[in-house]
């Protein structure tokens, strides 16, 4: 069923959430799916989708099917007066219940929300908000693999300092960095399509038999597990094994997949940070924000914001991971817990990975200062090379005590390895010059980062 939009002027402009503080979702799509309006929709739907699956198993006549969905597109519902009418029930789906069964004609009124429980409504609504708002995500994700892959094979022997634990490591290559990245994007991409596509409705009743959905006495023998089946198909969700009130696994699948997602984008936006610092200056972003207080500044503002949602998304999981702990058949409070940080987690993704792919879309690669920085240790970035070419020369022991002094030489007279190995006589027929370009010591990142954009 196509969403319809709530009525803007039954909100309070006041007590509305812009997105003052959340820059980093503020007008994505992932923001307005996951709004008031959005999950009231979702609400709306699915209750609309039980009356018209029990329609197709014969449970309830197609006109009360007919006249319940027409409710729910027709009528206006205020989200602020269900929310607070919440309060004295402890969810939103009892109040708006009561207003759609007004808004119904009253011959069909008592197949509004038949059998079901305030919980199956408000888990199938939450699945349909997330699958509404994975969609754009997984598009974002598509843009930034492809923007990446653009980057790895532009600069596949673009070489660039390796840096570990901060400092100047051996060279690598900025199309292997580029690749890297990718591969956490396409591994963030698999596991949201995975859980998109798995994402079931919920119907289980008071206490998850299916019992009252086959109390009324209408409809075929085993007309309960066909109903799950048609609600399903009404809803575009998977069907459940088993009602899931107390199985909590849909939500944890989604809670992983989003923090994981999160942090995918994350180690590109860190890594970016790092790179477009004053002192190194290998990358850019491509439009940099400003500053109130410095013009002179144009900083790494999608990187930043991304950067921000990696932080955050984890404790947003881990809320709702400890919701797995739900007593009973329905649980007092784990999952209520559920709601918001769900919600935040899903806003927070969405905006990452819309801000990940317009960053990978205009990020600028600065070939010249990697080179140039290649060269900031007189050429110790190729001491592991030399290590090597030297044991058998000089024996293993010898190979690192004499590089250890001469790196201790290097860093104190402002002089090149090369130079001080030139006056080694146990090396005097080694082509140095070869050993130490840094250019020539990538080992097998060009065939790493073809072997990477093979993947689709």
């Amino acid at each position: 069923m196509t969403s319809q939009p709530v009525d803007p002027d039954s909100v309070d402009p006041e007590l509305t959430d812009v997105g003052l503080l959340a820059p980093g979702r503020a007008g994505s799509p992932a923001e307005a799916a996951t709004a008031d309006a959005a999950f009231l929709r979702a609400l709306l739907d699915a209750e609309a989708a039980l009356t018209r699956a029990q329609a197709a198993v014969g449970q309830a006549p197609a006109a009360a099917a007919e006249a319940v969905t027409a409710a729910t597109v027709t009528t206006r519902f205020d989200a602020r007066d269900v929310a607070l009418r919440a309060r004295s029930c402890g969810n939103p789906v009892i109040p708006l219940v009561a207003d759609l069964t007004a808004a119904v004609p009253e011959e069909w009124r008592a197949y509004v929300h038949r059998g079901a429980t305030s919980q199956d409504m408000m888990d199938t609504a939450t699945m349909l908000v997330a699958r509404r708002t994975l969609d754009p995500i997984l598009r974002d994700l598509d843009r930034t693999g492809r923007a990446l892959a653009g980057l790895a094979a532009t600069h596949r022997d673009t070489v660039m300092p390796g840096r570990t634990l901060t400092q100047h490591a051996v060279p690598t290559t900025f199309g292997l960095k580029a690749a890297g990245w990718r591969a956490l994007a396409l591994d963030a991409r698999d596991r949201i399509r995975t859980v998109r596509d798995s994402l079931p409705t919920q119907l289980g009743g008071a206490a998850g038999t299916l019992a009252s959905f086959g109390a009324y006495g209408d409809g075929p023998e085993g007309g309960a597990e066909q109903l799950v089946a048609a609600y399903a198909r009404e809803t575009g969700l998977a069907v459940p094994v088993l009602p899931w009130h107390t199985l909590r696994t849909p939500i944890a699948d989604l809670a992983g997949a989003l923090a994981f997602t999160a942090g995918a984008l994350g180690k590109t936006a860190v890594d970016v940070l790092t790179l477009s610092r004053t002192e190194i200056g290998e990358v850019t972003e491509g439009v940099g924000g400003g500053s109130s207080a410095m013009p002179h500044k144009a900083n790494p503002v999608r990187a930043t914001l991304v950067a921000s949602a990696a932080r955050r998304a984890p404790y947003l999981a881990a809320t709702l991971y400890g919701s797995l702990a739900a007593e009973d058949e329905r649980p007092a409070g784990a999952w209520h817990a559920e709601w918001e940080p769900l919600r935040e987690l899903l806003r927070l993704v969405g905006g990452a990975a819309r801000d990940t792919a317009e960053l990978a879309e205009g990020l600028r690669v600065h070939a010249d200062v990697m080179r140039h920085h290649l060269d900031l240790t007189g050429g110790l970035i190729v001491s592991e090379r030399l290590s090597a070419a030297l044991a058998p020369l000089v024996g293993r022991s010898r190979a690192k005590e004499l590089l250890t002094e001469l790196a201790r030489r290097t860093r104190a007279e402002g002089r090149s390895l090369a130079e001080l190995l030139a006056d080694v006589p146990e090396v005097k027929d080694v082509d140095l010059r070869e050993l130490t370009d840094p250019t020539r010591y990538t080992g097998s990142a060009g065939a790493l980062t073809d072997r990477a954009l093979e993947r689709p």
